[in-house]
């Protein structure tokens, strides 16, 4: 498996700046690419821990990603501080980086058969990088943080290259460019290699991945907090994290790779929400553009995957979750209980208080949401953390 992620890997790589793996070895053999290809994994290891890069010097892609957490935020802030004085914040908690392998580019349909003229069978939007799928490549997805003015803060390209040059990487980058490739896009393609690292980033060596093959065993309530994950009637969790091997026989990813609208509590913790006339939207922007007058797509975020999820300090787009045991059962109570969640419950107004009413038809209904008693027990609800906390990679 690792060796096929490898070679997947390389496929991305030359994919992702438009080189062809023909083109690539039609100047380098493979062996080479292979050279290559371990290089630019090394050193986006570093740059990936290096806080030069960004214009305060103090944040890192590792300060927002941290491996202790599966890749995800590092404490239980909503969202992490940055900017050139380290002074602004975004909207929208950092995402895991674990388990990315093998996330489709976005599409605005999506088909489970495999007839794609049968649009009975149509999911709607997959895929993407990102919480609104608005990038298909880490190396894209990398930039992001790199050039945003809350986050590393870098107004362009150059000074993150005069910082590469400054922190001695600067013969190495040019001994790896590819013909026209810029230090940044070098840079870029290295951070990409480090995350397409599979014992680092996607080991499946979790107590699932051993019960799967044969080799560990579940206890009964981590047993009977799957059989819940997998009932339609019950959970349903597996309807969007898919817990079944692939048809190849490959190991589950745990995320359906779709975008859906859950209806999250507005977090009143995030800076940007103090304005009651701002909503991050999703698909629909703000920060995606393209389907700004999609109102169909408004309030839909990318579903991710729940390996790891245990190791989590923050859950949901927005971070206004900080524990796994209330991340289910926000999936539980929802609708039969919404004063739990919403600032004056159903009667007052913010029902769904952080997605304007106009785009409530978009919000996802099925089970175990739309119920007006709860699909699971509080016994229940602990056995599907229970079997959640199985997804934990040693």
């Amino acid at each position: 498996m690792r060796v096929c992620a490898s070679v997947c890997g390389l496929v991305v790589l030359l994919t992702v700046f438009d080189i062809s793996p023909l083109a690539a070895q039609s100047v380098m053999s493979r062996a080479e690419v292979r050279a290559r290809t371990a290089e630019l994994t090394t050193l986006g290891a570093t740059l990936f821990r290096d806080p030069r890069l960004s214009a305060s010097g103090r944040v890192s892609c590792a300060s927002c990603h941290d491996p202790a957490h599966g890749f995800g935020s590092p404490d239980a802030r909503p969202v992490q501080p940055g900017g050139v004085d380290m002074a602004r914040t975004s909207f929208r908690a950092p995402p895991s980086l674990t388990y990315l392998q093998d996330v489709p580019a976005f599409s605005e349909h999506e088909f489970e058969s495999e007839d794609e003229l049968d649009e009975s069978a149509d999911n709607g939007p997959t895929g993407g990088l990102t919480w609104d799928g608005r990038v298909d490549r880490t190396a894209a997805q990398a930039r992001i943080p790199l050039l945003s003015p809350d986050e590393m803060a870098n107004p362009d390209e150059m000074p993150v290259e005069k910082a590469l040059a400054a922190a001695g990487h600067g013969p190495t980058l040019d001994r790896l460019a590819l013909k026209g490739e810029s230090r940044f896009a070098v840079a870029l393609e290295a951070l990409e290699a480090y995350q397409q690292e599979a014992k680092t980033f996607y080991p499946f060596t979790s107590r699932y991945d051993g019960w799967l093959a044969g080799k560990e065993k579940l206890t009964p309530q981590e047993l009977h907090g799957l059989a819940l994950f997998e009932d339609p009637a019950k959970g349903n969790c597996s309807s969007c994290h898919v817990s079944a091997p692939g048809r190849d026989g490959s190991p589950p990813r745990f995320t359906d790779y779709g975008l859906i609208a859950l209806a999250v509590p507005r977090n009143r913790q995030i800076a940007a929400n103090h304005n009651p006339a701002f909503h991050d939207l999703g698909l629909c922007g703000p920060l995606r553009t393209d389907f700004r007058d999609r109102p169909e797509y408004c309030g839909l975020f990318r579903t991710p995957s729940l390996r790891n999820v245990a190791q989590r300090k923050v859950f949901f787009h927005n971070g206004v979750v900080h524990d796994l045991r209330e991340a289910v059962a926000f999936y539980v109570t929802r609708d039969s209980d919404p004063g739990r969640w919403y600032a004056r419950g159903p009667h007052g107004g913010t029902l769904y208080d952080d997605l304007p009413r106009r785009y409530w038809p978009n919000i996802n209904m099925d089970p175990p949401f739309g119920r007006k008693t709860p699909a699971l027990s509080d016994d229940e609800i602990d056995a599907v953390v229970a079997f959640l906390r199985t997804l934990t990679d040693r």
